[in-house]
């Protein structure tokens, strides 16, 4: 698994650059080509989406299992440079390791096993692997949709929460809100009083803004980016503020975006532009989801593995997947911590138990 794991690692594949999703891709499906049914989609202007029909043991099938995952990182073109893929001190380490190609080598490997072993599997198997994960599955989600809906299932190989693995059984859904202000310029000095700062407006709407968030409710509201004016003695004209959004229930998304379209201006001299909202539904903890995770439970105990249950803050596909009802469970890919940041790594000792949890489920669904 390492072997295969430091291939896909070195194989580069950020987000922005689709020749080296591209690449990816074509060395997945290379990896699979001997136990697997390869298409792929196109992904307009991102990398190219992989779905794999898996040739595994067992007569009779009944229905569908999805997997899915995604090919592409946060982690620009180069990064090999300065960020190897290394073995320390029982971790392995590089871009892409813990979010998350090894979850795709875990998942490989379960098949491998299942085949070597020749383990039935009662239900057909789909792998999916989207190239836009990452900046919003703006191409790939409805692709994701239409092979969640034939599905009795969804396994996400996304990594699990914290140091200890836990599987995710909900998810925040995650969204984005830009406001934009249009004030008027003039001379800070000469004529101050004829314009009409955007900045200042944009201060007195974030300090407004701010207040939507009910982090008891699980509802979060993060004005992240903020940019404005053009020089110290100019009043401003424009400013804008990209702000994240965050729910854990649906049914408080549609109120938290009429509170931005309600905003309206401290200065009558200013007007507001709002766009954007909720991109990805929350991944709410469904009785088919539960019914999911006690199952890899009682499987994980059987190899002498506790696992647990989590709520996380970001969002994945499952998100996708899980708001049209169809059970799925999240973060069975790696064991590890560090995910879009330098010390991104995974546990080596939890590498073969997750690959045979992986196996496992497949063989119970």
């Amino acid at each position: 698994m390492t072997a295969v794991l430091r291939q896909f690692v070195e194989c580069e594949s950020p987000s922005d650059h689709p020749p080296s999703v591209n690449r990816f891709v074509a060395l997945v499906s290379d990896t699979v080509a001997s136990f697997a049914t390869v298409r792929t989609f196109p992904g307009g202007r991102f990398g190219k989406h992989l779905a794999c029909e898996m040739h595994l043991p067992g007569r009779k099938k009944s229905g569908r299992v999805l997997a899915l995952g995604h090919s592409d990182t946060v982690w620009p073109l180069g990064t090999l440079r300065a960020m190897p893929f290394r073995n320390s001190g029982g971790r392995l380490c590089g871009p892409g390791v813990y979010d998350m190609k090894a979850g795709i080598v875990f998942f490989l490997f379960a098949v491998r096993a299942l085949r070597d072993l020749e383990i039935p599997v009662p239900s057909r198997v789909l792998l999916q692997l989207n190239s836009d994960e990452e900046v919003g599955s703006e191409s790939s989600r409805a692709l994701t949709e239409k092979h969640a809906a034939a599905s009795k299932a969804v396994l996400v190989l996304e990594p699990g929460t914290g140091i200890a693995g836990k599987l995710k059984t909900a998810r925040k859904g995650v969204g984005d809100v830009t406001v934009v202000v249009r004030g008027k310029a003039s001379h800070a000095g000469v004529e101050y009083e004829a314009g009409a700062s955007a900045v200042m407006e944009l201060a007195q709407q974030i300090v407004r803004i701010a207040g939507f968030a009910q982090p008891k409710r699980g509802i979060t509201v993060n004005p992240g980016v903020i940019s404005g004016g053009t020089r110290s003695n100019v009043v401003a004209a424009e400013a804008r503020a990209e702000i994240d959004i965050r729910v854990v229930r649906l049914q408080d998304a549609a109120p938290l975006e009429r509170k931005f379209r309600a905003l309206r201006p401290f200065n009558p001299r200013c007007s507001l532009e709002i766009s954007g909202g909720l991109n990805r539904p929350p991944m709410e903890r469904s009785a088919g989801t539960v019914r999911l995770f006690r199952t890899a439970q009682r499987l994980a105990a059987d190899l002498g593995v506790q696992v647990e249950e989590s709520l996380s803050g970001g969002g994945s596909d499952g998100n996708f997947t899980a708001a049209l009802g169809v059970p799925t469970l999240d973060g069975l890919g790696a064991v590890g911590e560090g995910a879009h940041a330098l010390h991104e790594n995974i546990r080596i000792d939890r590498m073969a138990d997750r690959a045979a949890l992986l196996a496992k489920l497949l063989a119970a669904l």
